[in-house]
C-alpha cells in the first residue's frame, strides 16, 4: 500500500474481515447513459470562469454562483445569482464539463481537480462579459466595483449575494417558452426573460419588465465582444437610454441602461448582436406554464432482504430504466406526510417516490425537478421541498397540480459560496422553529472564503444565516427536530487525526486548517468531539439520522450515524448530561452494497431509509454505483448495547435483550484498549500509548458482574482513566442462546463512580482486585499472505487503490505488480523501487515518499503506527508483492 491520498481507509464488517476475498472495482455507469445536459433543459447550474474570455473583456470574471440559460441558436448566457448580472453570453455548446456531476457522469473514475484551477467555462465565443460589479444598480451613477465585504482572502470573489437594498435573486419560472428570472432591484420587482432570434444564430435578446420606481437605476449590460453591438428597444416617456461608461485604459466601455424613475411597471429589451441589427418587438414576459416535461412513472419493484437479523436492508431499484436515459445518482431522501419520498441526486434532479411502505411491492417515480447546482440534501417544510445547492437553498413549487415543480424559489443565499470543487452543499435539516442548519465542505485550495467548512443556520426567512461552528473539514450534520440540537461529524485528514461526532454550537472552532493557512495558526481553542471513531472503523463519516417517529424498535427516538468509506450505519449511544458531554458508537448493520450517504424516517411506516452514491474518487469498498434501502426493523431481539458509560471502577454495559448470566459474568468475554491522537497538519494520526510511544494499551477486565434484570453487565478495570479513544469489545450470550458479540468506541472525559443500587445491581459488592494480563504466547504466528489480503479488506484499502491492471484508478496508485516497480516519488529527481522497506515505511509514514500525481492538497492516507503490528505489516508486504 502506497503511500498516497484521500485513502480514508476503513475497515469492513466483522464477517467481511475473517474472509479471504479478492476485492471487487465499483460498478460503472451504463453506457446508453443520455447527456449530463438533456436538450430541453431550460436552465442548469454552474460555476462560470470566464476569466479566459479573452482580452476585451473584463479580467476577474469568475462566477460561482450562475443559472445557465440556452438562448437558442446556440446561445447561452449565464446570470450571476449574488451579483445580479449577466457575467456572460456566448455562442458555443454550454461550459466545459470539468465540474464534478458533468466531469463524472460517464467517467465516475474522473477527478475533479481540487481548488479553483480548473473550473467550467464558456464552451464558445463570447459575445458579452460583465466584470465583478452588481449587474443592477441605483442612484447617479454606477459604479464598477464590488460592493461586497471581502472574504479572508481578499482576492476571493465568492462573496455572497450584493445586500438586500441592492437587491435580491427571488426565483425561476418555468413557462412554455423557456425560463423566466425573477428578482428585486432596490425594492422593485423585475421579470427578464432570454431567447434569441429565429434564423440568427449571431443574436441574444433579453427582455424586461420591472416595477415602479422612484430612483434612477442601472442595467449593466457588460463589454461587448469586438465586432458586436448593443440595441434597446423601449417605448413611452421618460423610456429607457443606452449608454457607455467610459472603459479605463482605453479599453472598451461598459454598455448600460439608464432607467429613469417611473411610476408604474415598463417594458424594455436589449439586443447583442453581430451584423445586422435584430428587430425586436416589445411583448409580454411568457406567462403560461410549461407541458410536463416527464409525465411518465416509472416502476420498480422493492426486493425485501431475507436476513433473519433485527435490522435488514431491503433493496429499493433506482428508476435507471427510464424513458430519459437519466443516471440516477442519489445523494438524500425526505419525506413528505403522507410517505411520499423527495429524492435529490449529484446530477440536479429531483424525483418523487410513492409506494415505498410496501414489503415488496411496486414503487412509482416520478422527475420533479432539475438544473440544481450538485445539490447533495434536501429538507421538507410545510410540505415544500427545500433543495441545498451550491446557488443556495431553492423552494421547488408545483403552482400548476401537474406533478412538476415549475417555480424554483431562492428561498436563501445569505451566506457565501466560492467556487472551490470541495465547498460541497452538504447537509440541510430543518430546525423546530421553522429555520434550517447547513453544513459546507471545508478544504480550500486557492484562497480562504467566508463560509467555507462551517455549519450555518439560515433564520427562518432565510433573510440571514448565523455561523453556529466553523474549522470542519467536511461536515455532515444532523438537527434534533424538538431541541434543535445540532450534531455532525468530520472527517480524517489533515488536522483531523481521527473521525470526530461532535456537537456544533456557540461558534467553536473545531480544529481544520486550510494547506495555505500558516501551520497550526489555530483562531480559537478547538471544540472536543462528543467521541473519536477509528480511522479503521469510520474514516469516510456522513450525516445522522434522529429516529423520532420511527418505529424500529429499541433504536427509536435515538440517534444513528452513517458511514461511507465502509458502508455502515451506527447507533450513537448519547452521554450529554456530563460536564463535558460523550457519546459512544456500535454498529447496527453493514447490509449495504452502495455508499450510504443521508436519509430519514419514513412517516408512513416509520422506517429508516438511506440513499448514497459514488464516484470512484471517493474512498469506498462498495460495489454498486449508487443505491436507495429501506433499513427494516424485523422485530428480532436487538443485541447491540443501548448504553455503555465508562466509570471510575470500569464500563457499564446495557443491553435490550436478557443476557445468559453464566456466559455474562464470564470476565474472559471481555476486552479493553486505550490509546491517543496527535493533532498535526499530517494527514490523520497513528495511535499512541499513554507513554507516547506508538500503539494502544490494554486494559486487563478483573470482574464481570450480571444486574438483577440480567440486562446489564459492569466490567471492572482498575486503571481506567479519561482519554481519547476506548475501545470495549464483548463476546457473550442472551438468554436464548442467540450470540451477543460486538465493539464500541467512545471517548471518556469523565468518569462518575459506579453505584451499584442505583445501576440495578442491588448490593453487590464489586471487588476491584486487578487480575493480571495473561502472558502473551510465546511463539506469533508466521506472517502469511493470506492474513495481509484480510487486512487489506479489513481496513479498507480497497477503497483507495485498485488491485487490477486496467482497473480504474481512484483516490491511490494501483497496486497490481507494485512490488519491485519503480515509482517516482514527488519531490525527488530519482525514483525509488518499490520493495519492503518501501511499503512499510508507506504503512508507518505514508507522507515520507508520495507518488507523483497523487500529493493533492487536503487528501492523504492515514498512518497506520501503532495500528498494525509487525507481524501485519509483514504479511501485507507479502500481498502486495502476490499482485501480478
Amino acid at each position: 500500500m502506497t503511500a498516497t491520498l484521500v485513502c480514508a481507509l476503513l475497515s469492513l464488517a466483522a464477517g467481511l474481515a475473517a474472509r479471504v476475498q479478492t476485492p471487487q472495482a465499483p460498478a460503472v455507469p451504463r453506457p446508453d447513459w443520455g447527456p449530463w445536459l438533456e436538450d430541453d433543459a431550460p436552465f442548469f447550474s454552474s460555476v462560470l470562469d470566464a476569466r479566459g474570455a479573452g482580452a476585451s473583456f473584463p479580467g476577474n470574471n469568475l462566477s460561482p454562483r450562475t443559472l445557465v440559460l440556452p438562448a437558442g441558436e446556440g446561445h447561452w448566457v449565464a446570470f450571476d445569482t449574488d451579483l445580479l448580472r449577466v457575467a456572460a453570453a456566448w455562442t458555443g455548446k454550454g461550459v466545459t464539463p470539468t465540474a464534478l456531476a458533468p466531469g463524472s457522469y460517464h467517467q465516475p473514475n474522473r477527478k475533479t481537480p481540487a481548488g479553483q484551477k480548473a473550473l467550467p467555462e464558456p464552451d464558445g465565443r463570447v459575445l458579452i462579459a460583465n466584470g465583478l460589479y452588481p449587474g443592477w444598480q441605483v442612484g447617479e451613477r454606477p459604479v464598477l466595483e464590488d460592493p461586497r465585504a471581502p472574504a479572508p482572502s481578499v482576492e476571493e470573489v465568492g462573496r455572497g449575494p450584493v445586500a438586500a437594498d441592492v437587491g435580491r435573486f427571488t426565483a425561476v419560472r418555468l413557462t412554455r417558452e423557456g425560463a423566466v428570472l425573477e428578482y428585486e432591484v432596490a425594492g422593485s420587482p423585475v421579470q427578464e426573460w432570454i431567447t434569441g432570434a429565429t434564423g440568427r444564430p449571431d443574436v441574444v435578446i433579453r427582455r424586461f419588465e420591472i416595477g415602479a420606481t422612484t430612483q434612477t437605476t442601472w442595467l449593466l449590460l457588460g463589454v461587448p465582444a469586438p465586432g458586436a453591438e448593443v440595441s434597446l428597444a423601449a417605448a413611452g416617456a421618460q423610456r429607457p437610454v443606452l449608454e457607455r461608461l467610459a472603459g479605463r485604459d482605453g479599453a472598451a466601455g461598459v454598455q448600460v441602461v439608464r432607467i429613469p424613475a417611473h411610476a408604474a411597471a415598463r417594458r424594455f429589451a436589449v439586443a447583442t448582436f453581430t451584423g445586422a441589427a435584430p428587430p425586436i418587438a416589445l411583448r409580454a414576459l411568457p406567462s403560461t406554464p410549461p407541458a410536463p416535461r416527464w409525465p411518465q412513472v416509472v416502476t420498480t419493484t422493492i426486493a425485501p432482504s431475507t436476513s433473519t437479523d433485527a435490522y435488514v436492508v431491503d433493496d429499493v431499484p433506482l428508476p435507471v430504466e427510464n424513458p430519459w436515459k437519466r443516471a440516477v445518482r442519489v445523494s438524500d431522501i425526505q419525506f413528505l406526510a403522507d410517505g411520499t419520498g423527495a429524492c435529490v441526486t449529484l446530477d440536479g434532479d429531483v424525483w418523487l417516490v410513492r409506494g415505498l411502505a410496501s414489503l415488496g411491492g411496486l414503487v412509482q417515480w416520478r422527475r420533479f425537478a432539475s438544473g440544481l447546482h450538485e445539490p447533495l440534501t434536501l429538507a421538507i417544510r410545510d410540505e415544500q421541498i427545500h433543495v441545498f445547492d451550491r446557488n443556495g437553498v431553492w423552494r421547488l413549487r408545483d403552482t400548476d397540480g401537474d406533478g412538476e415543480a415549475d417555480r424554483h424559489e431562492l428561498f436563501s443565499n445569505a451566506f457565501a459560496q466560492t467556487a472551490d470543487t470541495r465547498e460541497f452543499p452538504s447537509t440541510i435539516r430543518l430546525g423546530p422553529g421553522g429555520e434550517f442548519v447547513i453544513a459546507k465542505g471545508g478544504q480550500e485550495a486557492t484562497t480562504i472564503g467566508k463560509h467555507n467548512g462551517s455549519v450555518l443556520r439560515l433564520s427562518a426567512d432565510g433573510r440571514s444565516s448565523t455561523v453556529l461552528g466553523y474549522g470542519l473539514r467536511q461536515p455532515q450534520l444532523a438537527v434534533h427536530p424538538q431541541s434543535g440540537l445540532v450534531t455532525a461529524s468530520d472527517q480524517q485528514g489533515h488536522y483531523i487525526p481521527s473521525t470526530p461526532l461532535h456537537i456544533v454550537r456557540d461558534r467553536q472552532f473545531y480544529g481544520f486548517l486550510s494547506d495555505i493557512l500558516p501551520k497550526e495558526s489555530y483562531p480559537a481553542p478547538i471544540a472536543a468531539p462528543l467521541t473519536w471513531i477509528p480511522h479503521d472503523v469510520n474514516a469516510s463519516a456522513m450525516s445522522q439520522v434522529w429516529m423520532l417517529d420511527s418505529r424500529m424498535g429499541p433504536i427509536d427516538n435515538g440517534l444513528v450515524h452513517i458511514g461511507y468509506n465502509r458502508p455502515e450505519l451506527f447507533r450513537v449511544l448519547l452521554d450529554l448530561d456530563r460536564p463535558v458531554p460523550q457519546a459512544a458508537v456500535v454498529s447496527l448493520t453493514t447490509a449495504f452494497d452502495y455508499p450510504p450517504l443521508n436519509g430519514a424516517v419514513n412517516p408512513d411506516d416509520g422506517q429508516l431509509y438511506i440513499a448514497g452514491f459514488q464516484i470512484i474518487g471517493w474512498g469506498t469498498t462498495a460495489t454498486r454505483l449508487a443505491g436507495l434501502g429501506r433499513v427494516r426493523y424485523t422485530g428480532a431481539p436487538v443485541t447491540v448495547p443501548r448504553q455503555l458509560t465508562p466509570m471510575r471502577e470500569g464500563v457499564l454495559l446495557r443491553f435490550d435483550v436478557a443476557l445468559d448470566p453464566k456466559a455474562a459474568s464470564d470476565v474472559a468475554s471481555y476486552s479493553a484498549s486505550t490509546w491517543g491522537y496527535l493533532r498535526t497538519p499530517k494527514y490523520g494520526s497513528p495511535r499512541y500509548k499513554a507513554d507516547g510511544t506508538a500503539g494502544v494499551d490494554t486494559l486487563v477486565p478483573g470482574r464481570a458482574y450480571v444486574s438483577a434484570d440480567a440486562r446489564a453487565v459492569f466490567v471492572t478495570m482498575p486503571d481506567m482513566k479519561p482519554v481519547m479513544q476506548l475501545k470495549v469489545a464483548w463476546a457473550i450470550r442472551a438468554r436464548d442462546g442467540r450470540a451477543v458479540t460486538g465493539e464500541a468506541y467512545t471517548t471518556p472525559y469523565t468518569l462518575t463512580t459506579f453505584n451499584p443500587r442505583a445501576e440495578g445491581f442491588g448490593d453487590a459488592v464489586i471487588d476491584l482486585t486487578r487480575r493480571e494480563a495473561q502472558a502473551p504466547p510465546t511463539v506469533t504466528a508466521a506472517p502469511t499472505l493470506e492474513e495481509g489480503r484480510d487486512i487489506f479488506v479489513k481496513y479498507g484499502c480497497l477503497a483507495c487503490h485498485a488491485t487490477e491492471r486496467g482497473a480504474a484508478i481512484k483516490l491511490g496508485p494501483t497496486l497490481a505488480g507494485i512490488f519491485g516497480a519503480s515509482r517516482p516519488i514527488t519531490g525527488r529527481t530519482t525514483p525509488v523501487i518499490a520493495d519492503e522497506a518501501y511499503i512499510r515505511q508507506s504503512l508507518r509514514e505514508p507522507s515520507a515518499a508520495i507518488v507523483v500525481g497523487f500529493d493533492r492538497g487536503g487528501s492523504g492516507m492515514p498512518s497506520f503506527a501503532g495500528v498494525l503490528s509487525d507481524a501485519q505489516v509483514e504479511s501485507v508486504v507479502l500481498f502486495l508483492r502476490s499482485l501480478k
